[in-house]
């Protein structure tokens, strides 16, 4: 099965890094993107944000850099993930990060 998204945007919520429980490293922030698109031969407008996470040993070196309004393109895999309210969203657990 394929689950592999890659999105370029800026951090629009700064960085939060934290530790869990178990010791991971975690870096959490939200990612806005915005360009045009061609569908049925017509431009679209295109503007999402996506939470993303960045987990493990490596984060560190990964996040260093992130700021707010940093410009990068994150590359992962999608996950569902419920709040503690209840609410789910889809997470971008991203595995690579450059800056644009």
């Amino acid at each position: 099965m394929t689950n592999k998204l890659e999105l370029s945007g800026v951090i629009a919520k700064a960085p939060v890094r934290s530790l869990s429980p178990a010791g991971i490293a975690h870096c959490h922030f939200v990612l806005e993107h915005r360009s045009v698109k061609q569908e049925a031969d017509l431009p679209r407008q295109v503007y999402c944000r996506i939470n993303v996470v960045v987990s493990g040993q490596g984060s560190q070196a990964i996040t260093q850099q992130l700021a707010l309004g940093s410009n990068i393109k994150a590359s992962g895999f999608v996950a569902y993930q419920t709040g503690r309210n209840g609410i789910g969203k889809l997470v971008l657990h991203a595995e690579q990060i450059s800056h644009n």
